[in-house]
């Protein structure tokens, strides 16, 4: 299951440097007109390396994250007592409020890192060595408040994100079957997966833009926001409502395959290690988390 997760960030991160670029750019001097324009130059300019900065953060993050959400969604239905669909929304909302303690510093590090340097091949002046480094810094700088700099608003995307994720994926396993003799049970998982990743997204992706500019504030010591509120003042009245969609195509284009395998591989173990006793009920019951917006693992991603 490790290479399974190794493998998603390999494929999905440089879609969330992608996303992440598109939701920071300055609207004054835009350096990338759309997806497809950002990978070319970030390629061109930076080599393929450039994609995949920041990476660090949410690969030391994962075990963690993954070890709250389980631990938590687990307890929580266990203490709700009945497995239906709205149980497993409260359960996930649980669990993505409480895993924002670890996602919040992670997603900060990895946001500083993924805009360092940006058009540049070799950066002139490096801020951070690395994620560590990274938040090191920040601690020296502004202590424990800097490391939680974004905490309001992740708590804001991940509880009704994650909440929406599990609903999601129960509802259509419920709607489709996985009964384990099922033929076609693995490409019903993929789809449940990967469309219950989408929703999650869809729920609270204004939620991350608003995230990733607080998140991406302050780099060079100047802070263009004061605030939340402040942070969506601004960027409403320069770019219009559209901003909320910022990068919106790279991170569906990365949530439908990332959480299409996430959910299989993580059903289809837990299923094996509980033998086919427990049958379909196993499958709407196993659920994976989000791998870096989150990333995602909301989303991330």
């Amino acid at each position: 299951m490790f290479y399974t997760f190794f493998a998603q960030f390999l494929v999905g991160h440089p879609f969330d440097t992608v996303k992440v670029r598109l939701q920071v750019q300055n609207i004054d001097k835009p350096l990338y007109r759309g997806t497809f324009h950002c990978f070319q130059s970030i390629i061109r300019q930076e080599s393929v390396f450039g994609l995949y900065k920041g990476i660090g953060s949410p690969m030391m993050g994962l075990t963690f994250i993954n070890a709250i959400v389980f631990g938590v969604q687990g307890n929580t239905m266990r203490l709700l007592g009945h497995d239906t669909p709205m149980n497993q929304f409260f359960a996930g909302a649980a669990a993505g409020a409480i895993q924002c303690v670890i996602c919040c510093p992670m997603e900060l590090a990895k946001t500083r890192m993924q805009m360092q340097g940006t058009g540049e091949k070799k950066s002139s002046r490096k801020l951070y060595k690395n994620s560590l480094d990274c938040l090191a810094r920040i601690y020296k700088r502004e202590g424990v408040w800097g490391v939680n700099r974004g905490m309001v608003t992740t708590l804001i995307r991940e509880t009704p994100g994650f909440g929406v994720y599990f609903l999601s994926y129960d509802v259509l396993t419920r709607s489709l079957g996985c009964e384990p003799n099922d033929r076609y049970m693995i490409p019903k998982l993929l789809f449940a997966g990967g469309m219950a990743g989408i929703a999650s997204w869809l729920s609270t992706y204004p939620v991350d833009v608003i995230k990733s500019r607080l998140q991406a504030d302050g780099v060079g010591g100047v802070n263009q926001y004061s605030s939340i509120a402040d942070c969506v003042r601004q960027s409403v009245r320069k770019e219009g409502y559209m901003v909320f969609t910022r990068g919106l195509t790279s991170t569906l284009l990365r949530a439908f395959p990332v959480n299409a395998a996430t959910f299989a591989t993580v059903t289809l173990v837990l299923m094996y290690y509980r033998g086919e006793q427990g049958g379909a009920q196993d499958c709407e019951q196993a659920q994976p988390a989000k791998p870096s917006h989150a990333s995602q693992i909301q989303p991330q991603a």
